[in-house]
């Protein structure tokens, strides 16, 4: 992967190359600090299979603005992770800096996100929340009959 600038201030990023998060997905490598030597934006592709759950995060004085491509996913958020957004194929998500927050797809389909954030690279400021975590599967295992 590249990790400098390219010499003529243009790349292109082929589909193909893949990462593990410190979030726990495996992303799709977009333009990032990692593959174009960005500074200060980055674009990742999420996949996330059905059942597949985001760690409980945040990321530290980082924007984020995710696009559904397709498919539709919940995401929790706030401190404690008890506000739930729905968001389906075609809308935009904000999540302001420092803001906890955990997608999870409980659709039963896959879906797709866009990722940018307002830092190089999505790996930046990343904070795991495990308390939260544990708190959000606790609370939904209670919801379950």
């Amino acid at each position: 992967m590249m990790t400098t600038p390219p010499p003529d201030g243009f790349a292109l990023i082929k589909p193909g190359q893949t990462y593990f998060g410190k979030q726990g997905i495996l992303y799709g490598a977009g333009a990032s600090a990692e593959t174009v030597g960005a500074e200060k934006i980055c674009m990742n592709v999420m996949p996330m299979p059905p059942g597949a759950v985001a760690k409980a995060h945040y990321h530290k004085d980082i924007e984020t603005i995710a696009y559904m491509l397709e498919g539709e996913c919940a995401v929790y958020y706030g401190d404690h992770l008890e506000k739930r957004v729905d968001v389906r194929q075609g809308e935009q998500c904000f999540c302001a800096a420092n803001i906890p927050h955990a997608p999870r797809n409980e659709s039963g389909k896959p879906c797709t996100w866009i990722v940018v954030h307002s830092s190089g690279s999505d790996q930046d400021g990343i904070v795991l929340l495990p308390e939260l975590d544990q708190e959000l599967a606790q609370r939904l295992g209670a919801a379950k009959p």
